[in-house]
């Protein structure tokens, strides 16, 4: 036979469509050609294909090869398909069984001595397999990511020799086993963290209802340390949360660990990130910041440090969970589920309003520091919260046991339940409809919402999001409906101590 087909998978985003390399051996003077819209990394392959085969002691066929990866227009790059590639060229030339290749898709690079190297996007190759209903063959190192997708048969091999001989029916490759479950991630206790019950406050909240959350205070208050703690109170992964992370970080990571994965994502990019590191691009679009923290924390120290184009970008995944980068090729949409978790200073000094520390800064100063940050970001953060500077006394005093992560866990875990059961989704991405029939008030607390609407110059979105906090908080709290306390601690969090919100005469 002259004519083969071997399938395998492309990588577009953290999707895997499905390519069909088909190889033909023809007459002619030996040539080797490649279409089908290849990238240099594929159009290179044919050097790697080549001395693999004959360092894995075949014969290579002096004759015209045509290679064709299938549909034509979808953009192919990597060294993914250097397998499918060999496979094709040795079932077409005589030297496999073509009936062999039925039900299996093939994905891997080949190194010159016929070693099988590990690709990126694996994970996807392996969910689209498995929807399919075929056998994915990859190289051993991707195995262990790969066999977590449920119902995918997983086969992994280290030589090209190696899969020849399993398709020739003398060696047995075995299913790659589902890695066995670890115990759950070390992450940063919140006991560590002395003082500050109106940070811990905020993060509980900030964690129950998926809300974005913004410390401001002078330098050494704890912003940072407060927002480390965040992952370890957020509840554990779900399995369909871990596939997704999965995907999206083997996409950039071909030697990407199971064990990696287990914890939630913590980004933390410093403030000269480019708008591309954040959003993701290139020729061949990879994901950036805000969608490696997808179901996890993108955490902006120094927010009004970062440039205001760059903070920019994440107002529209702030609200819809995905960003689409585009590209004159093609357009990819990645899923950026993230919570927000920011940190700034008061001013450029950091001590306006510290009752012990003079600012040294000019009104100017303080105002163009402030105005870095657009009232369109700022209102999309539910929780704004100022912290103050911890007293000498707390410090020096003996040490008092404090609350730890896995108490305030326990508390996030059952309010999220009942948010869930409620709703099917956490409280920050409650829909007009949910907010009206699941956050409902009494005459007395609408009044004072609305009072509060007049007074502060809230928004329409700002007055949904102190709706949206005021449930999570009555769900902390085990009530089935808004009271006026809730209500009053969620105004307090825009920006205003709730002394002042009775002061503007709101309650």
């Amino acid at each position: 036979m002259d004519l083969s087909t071997v399938l395998s998978r492309a990588q577009h985003g953290i999707d895997a469509p499905l390519v069909r390399v088909e190889t033909h051996i023809s007459n002619g003077l030996p040539a080797f050609n490649i279409v089908g819209l290849p990238a240099t990394a594929v159009r290179e392959s044919k050097e790697r294909v080549r001395s693999a085969i004959i360092n894995s002691h075949f014969d290579w066929p002096d004759r015209r090869l045509t290679i064709n990866l299938a549909p034509a227009d979808l953009p192919k790059d990597g060294g993914r398909f250097d397998l499918p590639i060999a496979l094709g060229i040795l079932a077409a030339s005589g030297q496999l069984p073509v009936e062999t290749l039925a039900g299996k898709e093939f994905i891997g690079e080949l190194a010159l001595s016929g070693a099988l190297r590990p690709v990126a996007g694996t994970v996807s190759a392996a969910i689209a397999a498995s929807g399919a209903q075929r056998s994915l063959v990859l190289p051993a190192p991707n195995a262990a990511n790969a066999s977590l997708v449920p119902g995918a048969n997983v086969l992994p091999t280290t030589q090209l020799l190696e899969l020849s001989a399993f398709l020739h029916g003398r060696h047995e490759i075995s299913p790659a086993e589902t890695p066995a479950a670890s115990e759950g991630p070390d992450y940063p206790d919140l006991a560590d963290v002395r003082g500050q019950p109106l940070g811990k406050r905020a993060l509980e909240i900030a964690a129950a209802g998926g809300h974005n959350l913004l410390f401001s205070g002078p330098p050494g208050t704890g912003k940072t340390m407060l927002a480390s703690r965040m992952p370890g109170i957020l509840p554990p992964l779900q399995q369909c949360e871990l596939l997704e992370i999965l995907a999206l970080r083997s996409a950039v990571d071909a030697n990407l660990s199971p064990v990696a994965c287990a914890r939630r994502p913590f980004r933390a990019p410093h403030h000269s990130a480019s708008a591309r590191a954040l959003v993701g691009g290139g020729n061949n679009p990879r994901p950036g910041e805000i969608s490696l923290a997808h179901h996890g924390i993108l955490f902006l120290d120094e927010l009004p440090e970062f440039p205001r184009a760059v903070l920019e970008v994440l107002r529209e995944p702030m609200e819809s969970g995905q960003i689409t980068v585009s590209r004159a090729l093609q357009q990819i949409t990645y899923p950026a589920r993230f919570q927000l978790v920011a940190a700034m200073n008061p001013c450029p000094c950091g001590f306006d309003g510290d009752p012990e520390k003079a600012c040294r800064c000019t009104p100017d100063q303080v105002q163009r520091y402030r105005q870095r940050l657009s009232g369109p970001l700022l209102g999309r953060i539910d929780l704004l919260v100022n912290l103050p500077r911890l007293p000498a006394s707390l410090l020096t005093a003996k040490h008092r046991a404090e609350e730890s992560s896995a108490a305030v866990r326990e508390r996030v875990c059952a309010a999220r339940a009942t948010a869930l059961s409620r709703a099917g989704t956490v409280n920050s991405r409650l829909d007009d409809h949910q907010i009206r029939q699941y956050c409902p008030l009494g005459a007395e607390d609408q009044s004072l919402l609305e009072r509060a609407i007049d007074r502060l110059g809230m928004s329409v979105r700002a007055y949904h999001r102190v709706l949206r906090v005021a449930r999570t908080i009555a769900d902390l709290a085990d009530c089935e409906s808004i009271a006026s306390p809730h209500l009053v601690e969620a105004l307090g969090y825009r920006q205003l101590p709730r002394d002042e919100v009775a002061e503007n005469g709101l309650v």
